[in-house]
């Protein structure tokens, strides 16, 4: 563990931040308050965390339709993610976005996405922007093992490659593309497939804070010095659902119990940093209630927050005409 007590309290309130945050969806979607479809982020934590604490200020991101943990992650606000949720006025994308289509600029979080794979070619004109800068910013874009199935990532991988773009790509294999195994949907090797484009890839176990970290502390090293593409290859697995309400008849008995009592990044991280005498247990229950008091408050004031009004349909439609 290279990296301060501050570095790795961040990492773990982040972490925890995602968690709870998603954990409380799970129990409040059920009531008929959130509009539209939710797909939650419990359980590959550590790959967001362990990507975006590596990131500048002036670095992009760009998600998918799995993205709370991608925006909390890149530092965007808990209460403004809720009350989007909810579909409030003063939601971060006004009420507009809701879950799939959240974003905020001013993090150099350019949305998540509800199309499967539409991410990617938005992430590499973020990474012809950077490299016309030549300030040294990269563009990071998340992809599950379902999505790299798609053509858009195919050419987006090919003209990061031909362009010489600072662009990482980070392949989420939670195991699962909706209902579909990835040992069933994937023709051949992710990693192997990547560096066909001739893209360098970083291995890491997505349950592991400290490994995704250091495999995305090289790649996007290797973005930024100007080397073009490369590539992260994090393996995990999601909690729940592809969606909020889906049965997941397609896992094994106890597969998720298992998974939450053996390999939780969380668990995980509790171990390690308490068992190096970096933090005590105690230290760290201390976050763990912060950040429930932040996520009761957001989710209660997203409840009575303001709705969009009619007036303001035509909003943000068109830049100017």
């Amino acid at each position: 563990m290279q990296q301060s007590p501050d570095q790795i309290r961040q990492a773990y309130r982040q972490m925890r931040l995602i968690r709870e945050f998603e954990e409380r969806l799970h129990v409040e979607n059920p009531k008929g308050e959130i509009a539209g479809f939710t797909h939650l982020y419990s359980g590959q934590e550590a790959i967001a965390v362990g990507v975006c604490e590596n990131l500048r200020d002036n670095d992009y991101i760009i998600s998918t339709h799995r993205g709370h943990g991608h925006c909390l992650a890149r530092g965007c606000d808990p209460k403004g993610m809720m009350h989007e949720i909810y579909g409030r006025a003063d939601g971060l994308c006004k009420g507009r976005g809701g879950s799939m289509h959240i974003a905020d600029l001013d993090k150099g979080m350019l949305g998540a996405n509800g199309i499967v794979g539409g991410g990617q070619p938005i992430a590499v004109g973020a990474a012809v922007a950077c490299k016309a800068r030549g300030d040294g910013s990269v563009s990071v874009s998340f992809t599950g093992d379902g999505a790299s199935n798609q053509g858009t990532v195919f050419e987006a991988m090919n003209m990061a490659v031909v362009l010489k773009l600072p662009k990482v790509f980070v392949l989420e294999n939670n195991g699962y593309s909706e209902h579909t195994g990835a040992s069933y949907g994937i023709g051949g090797d992710l990693k192997t497939r990547t560096e066909g484009f001739g893209i360098p890839v970083w291995e890491a176990d997505g349950f592991d804070y400290f490994s995704v970290y250091e495999a995305a502390e090289k790649a996007i090293e290797h973005a930024r010095a100007s080397n073009g593409p490369s590539a992260i290859l994090a393996t995990a697995t999601r909690y729940f659902g592809h969606f909020e309400g889906d049965p997941q008849n397609y896992r094994a008995k106890d597969e998720v119990k298992n998974f939450r009592e053996t390999v939780d990044a969380l668990k995980q991280m509790r171990e390690k940093v308490t068992g190096a005498g970096i933090f005590t247990a105690e230290e760290l229950d201390a976050i763990d209630d912060e950040v429930l008091a932040l996520i009761d408050a957001s989710v209660e004031s997203a409840r009575t927050g303001p709705t969009p009004g009619a007036d303001t349909m035509m909003s943000d439609v068109y830049i100017d005409y």
